[in-house]
């Protein structure tokens, strides 16, 4: 689909969960357009890479980062729903979607994320084509489709979910974060569980 390369804040659900990711670990953005995520993470010292296949979006995401934390990111062109996947047998530590689907690459995305790792996403839900655009059933997550995503793959404990409708401006969204705990050992007797933060830090 068509990306949406937004030059504003980071999304709310990122800076939510984004502190969920492991401290230094390496963070992936999908479809990063100019890079308001890479640099949210970048300023939280994470290495970051974005991957996109608009070459001047990503010129603008590096030098973002460069400015406002101080160092640069990984930034890579390619054609992600046209070409080869070009991180193959890579993970990280958090993995970051936002207004972007393109279903053939779920199995992708997700298996990007490592254990212990985050998985953060966030698009457009069925019923937003009352509102507005996307309105392709093609480009819009149906009920309970990224729940079912991350239950088919595997390992993935979900901290939280959401489908619904938000104003300012009016759209419908679904989004999750979810915590890859497949390698995780088993808890023992009398160990304290993981705790998962549900504030914003």
């Amino acid at each position: 689909m068509p990306l949406t390369h937004s030059g504003g804040a980071a999304s709310e659900w990122v800076c939510r969960f984004g502190p969920l990711v492991p401290r230094a670990g390496a963070v992936l953005d999908v479809a990063c357009g100019s890079g308001r995520h890479l640099q949210w993470f970048a300023q939280r010292g994470h290495p970051v890479t974005g991957v996109d296949r608009d070459a001047a979006a990503l010129d603008e995401a590096r030098a973002r980062v460069n400015a406002s934390a101080g160092s640069d990111c990984t930034c890579i062109c390619a054609d992600i729903e046209g070409g080869p996947w070009p991180l193959a047998g890579r993970q990280f530590a958090g993995v970051v979607v936002t207004h972007y689907l393109w279903r053939p690459l779920m199995p992708l995305i997700l298996g990007s994320v490592a254990d212990g790792g985050v998985l953060i996403y966030e698009t457009f839900a069925a019923g937003n084509e009352t509102v507005g655009r996307p309105a392709r059933p093609d480009f819009l997550l149906q009920p309970g489709e990224l729940l079912r995503l991350c239950a088919a793959h595997g390992g993935f404990r979900v901290i939280a979910y959401e489908d619904g409708f938000l104003r300012g401006p009016d759209r419908f969204v679904q989004r999750i974060a979810a915590v890859r705990e497949s390698a995780a050992a088993p808890a023992g007797a009398g160990s304290a569980p993981a705790r998962y933060p549900l504030w914003l830090e």
